[in-house]
């Protein structure tokens, strides 16, 4: 049983596609992990991490209807078993194999929960899970701002992909589930604000504002509010779909996992325009912004920022983004975890990869030829100094996080069956304060 705070990273597995589809954006091959993943689990070691975000490649993984090329992830996941590395397993990532084509697809949310049922199944001993990442994120890249997959921009395209993404994670989580009866989903979902530059913009700084919360909103089955109840039935949402997700209640496995960037902040203009604003609130007050509409667990679940020319700057947000999780603790907020993303530098995300520049974005632990930068030895001080300080199994998690080696432990055989006793007694009605109102 692991009874230390969930200090994390991620190995950047980001895969849309571009250019009309013509052109797969693949940050596993770019960055170099097919070729160095074994020394990228060492790293992971190296610096005294014990949970890893980390998934298969879903275009290499999943060819067709139950058709499926397992070998990198068997091979992969077996090496992360055999180092105890617990994973926190991302299993969409920004994109979805060329024989499904884009969010768009109708069929996408029961494909999936097929995909993610079938993982389970293989890799048994996998507890934490990320359905889908970042699901707010990725409908506004592909189906707002038009930049991914889909590449499209308007209303009705962007309620299509999000209710199909968010009806997509609800099912997986739902179908992992079914093997696993103790699976924990962490949310990894962008964490937004946006502030009025001007009088005029208040009122499209508000609507924003209530459109940040759409995805969480339905993958908790929280209702939504009245002005985005319209905004989605006037874009294509029925009345069923979005009973759907009032119906499976998924959030008691569920911890909310919100990142947090320098860029997550947003001036807006009085034409609805927006711009970054840089970072104003910060992670504490927009985390306690969305803790208190959901009252779950939180686990920071992404940052970085650029080493810059002094050397020191990420280091520096480490530490800043850090001192936030402690306030954020301290104000009594229940939170599990943190996590630098990436392990590794990343390639081309200075254009949110929709230019193939082939430019290093300097922001991993270690550099591309897995060299530790400074934020990296910062980040093993911090892990080392706070891990035993923030317990958290017996404050926040009721369902124990069980490593790998302990699988077929009788401890955690007998969990299991009691939280498959558990899934199989009916819930009572939610209270208007856990659905919203």
């Amino acid at each position: 049983m692991i009874p230390m705070f969930l200090f994390a990273t991620g190995v950047e597995n980001s895969y849309p596609t571009i250019d009309q589809g013509r052109v797969r954006v693949d940050e596993m091959q770019k960055c170099g992990h097919y070729k160095y993943w074994q020394r990228d689990f060492e790293l992971v070691q190296e610096l005294g991490i014990h949970f890893l975000r980390y998934g298969p490649p879903i275009h290499r993984t999943w060819l067709g209807r139950g058709k499926y090329d397992w070998e990198f992830t068997d091979v992969t996941f077996h090496d992360l078993r055999t180092r105890d590395i617990i994973a926190i397993t991302d299993l969409c990532h920004f994109g979805v194999p060329d024989w499904v084509g884009n969010f768009q697809n109708p069929e996408f949310p029961d494909l999936f929960a097929t995909y993610a049922g079938d993982f389970a199944r293989r890799f048994p001993w996998v507890q934490l899970y990320t359905p889908i990442n970042e699901m707010f994120i990725c409908a506004m890249f592909s189906a707002a701002y038009g930049w991914w997959n889909e590449q499209l921009s308007d209303d009705r395209s962007f309620v299509t992909a999000l209710k199909h993404i968010a009806k997509a994670n609800v099912l997986a989580m739902r179908a992992i589930l079914e093997v696993r009866p103790d699976a924990i989903f962490i949310q990894s979902e962008s964490s937004e604000y946006f502030h009025p530059d001007n009088p005029e913009a208040i009122q499209s700084a508000e609507v924003l504002n209530a459109k940040r919360f759409l995805s969480l909103d339905l993958n908790y089955g929280r209702r939504v509010d009245s002005l985005m109840y319209e905004y989605l039935m006037d874009n294509g949402m029925t009345r069923a779909e979005y009973h759907f997700f009032q119906e499976h209640r998924m959030k008691p496995h569920c911890i909310m996992g919100n990142d947090y960037y320098v860029t997550n902040e947003h001036l807006v203009a009085s034409d609805g325009r927006t711009r970054p604003s840089g970072e104003i609130f910060g992670y504490d007050e927009i985390t306690w912004q969305y803790h208190e509409r959901y009252r779950l667990p939180v686990m920071h679940t992404e940052t970085n920022l650029v080493q810059g020319p002094r050397g020191d700057e990420a280091a520096y947000w480490l530490w800043k983004q850090w001192a936030n999780v402690l306030r954020v603790r301290n104000k009594g907020v229940p939170i599990v975890g943190f996590t630098w993303y990436s392990l590794t530098d990343q390639v081309d995300w200075d254009t949110a990869l929709r230019e193939q520049n082939n430019r290093i974005h300097p922001v991993g632990l270690y550099d591309l030829d897995r060299n530790i930068r400074p934020v990296g030895e910062a980040y093993r001080k911090l892990i080392s100094e706070w891990r035993e300080v923030l317990p958290t199994q017996s404050v926040c998690l009721t369902v124990p996080v069980v490593p790998p080696s302990e699988h077929d432990e009788q401890w955690a055989r007998r969990h299991r069956e009691q939280a498959r006793g558990k899934r199989n007694i009916t819930p009572t009605a939610p209270s208007n304060s856990d659905s919203g109102s």
